[in-house]
C-alpha cells in the first residue's frame, strides 16, 4: 500500500496515534454538538422571548461567532478543548483569519462538513487547509 493509501494523516506528516494525530469522527461530532448545546442555551438565554423559530436561527449566528472567535484566537472552541482536540493549519501553525471565517461558514452550512477526505477530514477543513487534532 503506497503513501497515498496509507494511514489517516500519512499524507500530511501527522502522527497516527496520539497527540498531533487527526481527530477521530466521534470526537468531532461530540465536540460540534456541546458546542450547538452551548449556542442553543445562549441564544434562549438572550433571545427567546417564545419564539423556537428565532432561537435557533440566533443559535446558528452564535455558533458562527463562537467558531470564528475561538478557533481564531486559542485554536479551539469549548466543546473541542472539553473533548481534547485543536484546529491547526495543514503545516501545523494557526489559521488566519480568512481560513477561520471560511471554515466557519462552510461548517454552518453542515454539508461540506459531511464529506470527507480520505484523510478523515471535512470539506470545510480540506478547503481551509485545516486539520482537527488531539491535543
Amino acid at each position: 500500500m503506497g503513501a497515498e493509501f496509507g494511514h489517516r494523516g500519512e499524507r500530511l506528516g501527522l502522527p497516527e496515534a496520539g497527540p498531533g494525530s487527526i481527530a477521530p469522527l466521534g470526537r468531532r461530532f461530540g465536540a460540534v454538538l456541546i458546542d450547538w448545546g452551548l449556542c442553543l442555551l445562549i441564544a434562549y438565554g438572550l433571545f427567546a422571548n417564545g419564539d423556537r423559530q428565532g432561537v435557533g436561527n440566533w443559535a446558528l449566528g452564535i455558533f458562527l461567532v463562537l467558531s470564528v472567535l475561538t478557533v481564531g484566537t486559542v485554536g479551539f472552541t469549548p466543546g473541542k478543548r472539553i473533548l481534547g482536540l485543536r484546529v491547526i493549519s495543514e503545516d501545523g501553525g494557526r489559521l488566519g483569519v480568512v481560513r477561520v471565517l471560511v471554515r466557519s461558514v462552510l461548517l454552518g452550512l453542515a454539508i461540506p462538513a459531511l464529506i470527507w477526505d480520505r484523510d478523515g477530514r471535512g470539506l470545510h477543513d480540506r478547503l481551509a487547509r485545516a486539520v482537527q487534532v488531539r491535543t
